[in-house]
Formats: C-alpha cells, sequence, structure tokens
C-alpha cells in the first residue's frame, strides 16, 4: 500500500505542498479557460477579431516581458515573485466583468499574461532553490501531474458553469479563477522561506544574451514544444476537415492525453539528472513526434475505426513527446544557471516559446491543412532535426560551465 501511494502522492512536506499549489492554481485555470471565449464574447460583448486582437497582444506581452520579468524574479526572489503574480493575476480576473471597452479588454488581458509569467517564473526559480538538487526534477513532474489533474477538475467546473446558459454561470468561470489564484498567492506565502541567491553576488542581467549555447538549447526545447500546437489546434482541425471520424471522438483524444500525462509524468523523468539524460529523453521526444506526424497524415487515407485507433496512437506519440521534453526541460533550467539568475534564464525559455506560440498557430495549420497533409512530413523532418541537433547542443552547454557547481555535476554527453 505504501508503494502504491508514493507513486500517486508527492513525498510529505514541501514537496506535498508544491504539488497542492499546482493543483489549485490548475483548477482555477481550467475553469476559465473552459469558457474564456464565451464569455469574452456573450458577457464582455467582444467581436471575434476584437477577441483574437487581445490574445495577440497578450501573446506578444508574455514575448516581450519575459525577461525583464524573470529578472524581476531574481532581485526580489522566487516566493515573492510568485506571491505576487499569484495576486495581480487574481485582480485581472476579478476586473475582467468590468472591462466592458475593447481597450480595458487589452489591458487586463497584457496584465494577467506578465502575472502569469512572473508567477511560474517565481515557481521554478523557489522550486530550484528549495527542493534538494537530487529531488527537483520528481518534484516538479509531480507538480506537473497535479496541475493536470487541478485543470481537469476545472474544465469540469467551467463546462458545469456554461451549461447554466446564464450572465451567473459566465461569472462564475472568472470569480473561480480569479479565487483560486487569490488563494494560491496567501499560501505562497506559508511556504518555507529559501535564501535568495541574489544575496549574494550579482552577474550582469545581460549575460543571458550572450550564452549562445543556452540560447542553442532553448531553441531546440522551443521547437519541439511546436508538438503541442501539431496535435491541440492542427489535428483537431485536420479531424473535422479530413477525416470521417464523428466530432464526439475529439474528446476522447483530450481525455487520452490528461490521462496519460497524470499517470505517466513522474515516471518520464527517470533518467533526467544529468546532460546525458537530458539527451536521452529529448531524443526520445523528437522521436515520438517525428512518428506521430506520419500517423496523424494516415488517417486522411483511412476510414471508420482504423482511423480511431491511428488518432489515439497519435495523441499517445505526441503525449510521450510532452513529458519527456518536460523532464529534460526542467534539469536544464534547474541546473544549468547560475542561482543569481535562473528566473532570467527562464525568461529567456519563454521568450523562445513566445515566438513559436505567435508562428505555431498559423504556420502549422497553413503547413498541414492547406497543403493537404504532405506539411505532416516537413513537421516530422523538423522534429527528428531536433532529435539529432540536441547532442552537439547539450555538449556546447557543457563545455561553458557557468558555475563551478556545474562543472562538479557535469559529465561527458
Amino acid at each position: 500500500m505504501r508503494g502504491v501511494l508514493g507513486k500517486i502522492l508527492p513525498a510529505p512536506g514541501l514537496p506535498r505542498m508544491l504539488a497542492a499549489q499546482n493543483a489549485l492554481w490548475g483548477v482555477g485555470t481550467g475553469t476559465f479557460l473552459a469558457g474564456s471565449v464565451v464569455f469574452y464574447s456573450l458577457y464582455v460583448g467582444l467581436s471575434p477579431v476584437q477577441i483574437g486582437i487581445g490574445l495577440s497582444c497578450a501573446g506578444f506581452a508574455a514575448l516581450v516581458g519575459s525577461l525583464p520579468l524573470g529578472h524581476l524574479t531574481d532581485r526580489i526572489g522566487g516566493r515573492r515573485a510568485w506571491t505576487i503574480g499569484a495576486l495581480v493575476r487574481a485582480a485581472a480576473f476579478a476586473a475582467y466583468p468590468l472591462g466592458r471597452e475593447f481597450w480595458v479588454f487589452v489591458l487586463l488581458m497584457c496584465v494577467q499574461t506578465a502575472a502569469e509569467t512572473l508567477s511560474t517564473s517565481g515557481r521554478v526559480v523557489y522550486t530550484a532553490a528549495a527542493v534538494p538538487a537530487r529531488d527537483r526534477v520528481r518534484v516538479m513532474a509531480f507538480s506537473r501531474a497535479y496541475l493536470n489533474v487541478g485543470w481537469t477538475v476545472g474544465a469540469g467546473l467551467g463546462a458545469g458553469a456554461l451549461a447554466l446558459d446564464s450572465r451567473p454561470g459566465l461569472l462564475w468561470l472568472v470569480f473561480v479563477a480569479a479565487g483560486a489564484s487569490a488563494v494560491n498567492g496567501w499560501y505562497v506565502t506559508r511556504l518555507p522561506a529559501v535564501r535568495s541567491a541574489a544575496d549574494g553576488p550579482r552577474p550582469s542581467p545581460w549575460g543571458v544574451l550572450r550564452d549562445l549555447p543556452y540560447t542553442a538549447g532553448s531553441t531546440v526545447f522551443g521547437v519541439l514544444w511546436l508538438h503541442m500546437f501539431a496535435w491541440n489546434d492542427v489535428l483537431q482541425l485536420w479531424v473535422i476537415t479530413r477525416t470521417d471520424v464523428p466530432k464526439p471522438v475529439l474528446g476522447g483524444l483530450v481525455a487520452l492525453n490528461t490521462v496519460l500525462a497524470v499517470v505517466f509524468q513522474v515516471r518520464a523523468t527517470r533518467g533526467a539528472d544529468s546532460l546525458p539524460g537530458v539527451v536521452r529523453l529529448t531524443r526520445a521526444a523528437a522521436v515520438s513526434a517525428a512518428l506521430a506526424c506520419p500517423v496523424a497524415a494516415a488517417t486522411g487515407m483511412t476510414h471508420g475505426w482504423l482511423t480511431v485507433v491511428l488518432l489515439f496512437v497519435a495523441v499517445a506519440l505526441f503525449t510521450g513527446t510532452e513529458l519527456w521534453i518536460s523532464a529534460g526541460q526542467w534539469f536544464v533550467q534547474a541546473e544549468i544557471p547560475p542561482p543569481a539568475q535562473r528566473g532570467l534564464y527562464v525568461g529567456l525559455d519563454k521568450s523562445v516559446q513566445g515566438v513559436t506560440r505567435l508562428a505555431g498557430p498559423a504556420g502549422l495549420t497553413f503547413l498541414v491543412i492547406e497543403t493537404g497533409g504532405w506539411g505532416w512530413w516537413v513537421l516530422a523532418g523538423i522534429f527528428a532535426a531536433c532529435g539529432f541537433a540536441v547532442g552537439p547542443v547539450m555538449a556546447w552547454i557543457e563545455r561553458t560551465p557557468r558555475t563551478a557547481a556545474l562543472q562538479a555535476r557535469s559529465s561527458a554527453v
């Protein structure tokens, strides 16, 4: 019994508290995202074009704000950044019902996104500082698994709110999100304090821009994260436009991804305790994504249950990519940067992912849908190239040590 609990429960103390925090965050976020577009449209009264502009502005805010907010995290400490980000985010959610003007909506979207960026940076920096190195990736994996659980619960609450088909139901979306974020911010202040790395020597904040090896690694990870758009957006459009599969199957694909992410996230971290381990996991992620693409392409030529089976295989492969790439990047974010600059390096990762977030949906949709499907093979080639590139890139990172601790922990790739 104890062995079973050890697989589904984090260790007592701080790891369990961090997992609970992530579950709470997931409940609020999942509730709002389940009906956010409906809220913007029916309650605030925005047109689809205005909603799209607002989302793009928020994405741009995250892109340009990641580095300065990451640097701010290093200056004020992870726990304080996490708290401030969560509380500001709660205030932004609570203010949404008042944002009847388009410019107010855009402002609130940008504030919410900036607050999420600061909070995420703070969470990573705090976890890396508070958890022993040997346990960091495993603790982050449990936190991610519980985030998915919270997300699922929140999605159910959001669906229930939408089922009410009323203005109070729409208000429920934002108030649950605001309440969960506020409680999250308050509870973070109860977490054990840790000494901020910023209390020691402070390197130049612009050194991260000259760290070309780390930037190359961020780029490899950022390109591999395109798999999220490939299955969340492009595959679903592909199912609707290019297959004979009933639309309710899409719900089954989402459920499969959620279950696999919750059950296997911790197991997927095995080996994520060194740079060679990161290389192996990232290559596995690249191969998995590269295989998923032709499987998805094949569903445009099949019918009936065979198409359904192939779609479930494709989603399982994409989910494997998600799990392995998460584990690898957690180690890199926690162990490679100088402790006093972890927030800045996380900001660099977020900036690179922001570029892919802006270009990915439209670019991949055109590449796959508008070409009739051969774009899946191009995408597979891109993912495979990442698998070949990660070894040399990680070796480059290792040859450019940033701290004495890294030199001691590194081994040849």
